[in-house]
């Protein structure tokens, strides 16, 4: 069939992506196709949520439909770029449809062949995301249909010849091109007047008092020249920090309360209506280790929270941060800290009415107040931005395995995060610095000396330990580790997971340690690194508490 009378739809975009303009095609070096006609496959189109082609002006009748598939944004082997899996429906026959599977693997042709019948002149030809398989793999936003190719041909008749022509049929040509080049100029225009109200052009801009008539707030609200005038217009000099969700500025009301104001950016966002709800929720969130939130501001394209200030930073300044910044933290203020975090991330998932997975606890998300007292930062943020998570490198270390490989997200990953942050606490150190092998008590800071508790330190330890169990469902839950931090409860024996395989342990290894371990010169001697979830992934009772982890202990582990 010809190529001409032939148009596409795209529903939707991609927000969670990292590009300020959305593609919806992706092209490949054929050098690594070598299916036949391997040329055919370089290309292929995609869609966030629905891909719809239509055929116009066809005769009647029964066609064959070939599809053409070959996934070429994974690889193969065990790369990271093999983790993704695409799943989506299509044509009311393709149910979850996975390209990779039915080809055999990443890189390889698969062609469909349906029978359609075409009884009004039109066919179309429709996928749908089907909302499963991986979104932020090998990249965020890879998911949705993706296909290379069609062909369209007559089944079961043969197209008819050409009519004669003629001074009747002539006028009758002449009167079609006539009347499709009025409708598609009348179509033209109506597009052109479509994507002007779009952008704002013909339309008066809503106002924020528009926008949430109607709705409660349920916080304080802040006018951006009240925000503006407390943060210096947001000087430079003002800056405190640069976070997942946006920077961080140091302000003064005129009242005199030191404020922290985090400027969100506005392209990631949902509408001011949704935002303010969701702002009121959290607003509603009080806690002792929750940094208290004052209210927010929403004018024009400004979204800003208004937080209280945290004095001291964050406990990954002032335990790896720069060495001007940081702190003498001593066992008993490091311990204290340890059960205020997990108090607060108790009263997240099981004391609040709203249940709160915060989904990026590490070291520089919890804050220290004037007396270095704990508070959780950033709860809650993950509702209002519309976006896939990031694994970024500040978070990577911190990412349970079933998170980080498929995206499973429950508390228990929080519970995870929480582990490794408290072995970063006993040791002073980033969780993808360097740790010799031996008794577990090598893990503690050398700047601690001796001024310690064995016992305690150990209790945390292993705690710690049972937190970032490779099984979620292993891990204790919150308020457990509340009760044995504080000695209220025994410390429970770590149990291991029989029902995971080798196979899945070593790829989880692998993954992390591929993307997440450093490698440290120092003049002629080298550093290899073990990141901290291989350690505590490792075996340990309360009774037995020297362990020696070791890279066999992955394949040795059924």
């Amino acid at each position: 069939m010809s190529s001409t009378n032939w148009v596409s739809s795209s529903t939707g975009y991609f927000p969670d992506d990292d590009s300020s303009t959305d593609h919806f095609t992706w092209s490949n070096n054929s050098s690594r196709l070598s299916m036949v006609n391997g040329q055919l496959y370089t290309t292929a189109r995609l869609s966030p949520i629905s891909l719809t082609y239509y055929g116009f002006c066809l005769l009647n009748g029964n066609y064959t439909v070939n599809l053409h598939f070959a996934e070429i944004m994974f690889t193969n082997g065990p790369t990271y770029s093999s983790l993704g899996r695409r799943i989506f429906d299509g044509i009311r026959v393709l149910k979850d449809f996975n390209i990779a599977d039915e080809a055999g693997g990443a890189g390889k042709a698969v062609i469909k062949e349906y029978i359609a019948a075409v009884t009004t002149n039109t066919l179309e030809i429709s996928f749908f995301w089907a909302g499963k398989g991986t979104t932020g793999l090998p990249v965020r936003g890879v998911y949705g249909p993706l296909i290379s190719a069609i062909s369209v041909v007559p089944a079961d008749f043969e197209p008819p010849a050409e009519t004669p022509s003629g001074p009747i049929s002539m006028r009758l040509s002449i009167g079609a091109v006539v009347g499709s080049m009025a409708a598609g100029g009348v179509l033209l225009v109506l597009l052109i007047l479509g994507y002007l109200w779009w952008r704002g052009y013909l339309r008066r801009e809503r106002t924020l008092e528009q926008d949430l008539k109607g709705v409660d707030l349920q916080t304080g609200r802040f006018s951006l020249r009240q925000i503006k005038d407390a943060a210096g217009n947001f000087d430079i000099a003002n800056k405190i920090g640069e976070g997942d969700f946006g920077p961080v500025y140091k302000g003064q009301l005129s009242d005199g309360t030191v404020i922290a104001v985090k400027q969100l950016s506005a392209k990631s966002k949902q509408g001011n209506r949704e935002f303010v709800n969701e702002i009121g929720m959290i607003s509603a969130l009080q806690h002792p280790h929750l940094v208290k939130l004052y209210g927010c501001c929403i004018e024009g394209n400004q979204l800003l929270l208004v937080y209280e200030y945290m004095e001291n930073n964050s406990v990954g300044r002032a335990l790896f941060g720069a060495k001007e910044s940081q702190l003498k933290l001593d066992w008993s203020t490091r311990h204290r800290i340890c059960v205020g975090i997990a108090k607060g991330l108790a009263y997240l998932h099981e004391e609040s009415q709203l249940k709160i997975v915060h989904r990026d606890i590490k070291a520089t998300n919890v804050l220290l107040d004037k007396n270095l007292y704990p508070k959780i930062s950033d709860f809650g943020l993950a509702k209002l931005v519309i976006t896939t998570f990031t694994i970024s490198l500040n978070s990577s270390g911190y990412m349970a395995p079933e998170y980080a490989m498929r995206g499973y997200l429950t508390d228990k990953a929080d519970v995870y995060s929480f582990g490794i942050l408290v072995l970063e606490m006993v040791s002073g150190r980033s969780n993808t610095t360097y740790h010799s092998k031996g008794d577990l008590l090598d893990l503690v800071d050398p700047r601690l000396g001796s001024d310690f508790n064995k016992e305690d330190v150990m209790i945390t330890i292993n705690v710690a330990l049972l937190c970032c169990n490779v099984s979620a469902a292993l891990r204790p839950a919150m308020s457990s580790v509340v009760s044995m931090l504080e000695g209220r409860a025994r410390v429970e024996e770590l149990v291991l997971d029989s029902s995971a395989s080798s196979h899945e342990i070593s790829e989880t290894r692998k993954h992390f340690e591929s993307n997440y371990s450093l490698e440290t010169i120092a003049g002629s001697t080298k550093r290899q690194t073990m990141s901290i979830e291989e350690a505590c992934t490792s075996p340990t009772s309360v009774q037995d508490h020297p362990i020696n982890p070791h890279s066999d202990y992955w394949e040795n582990r059924n």
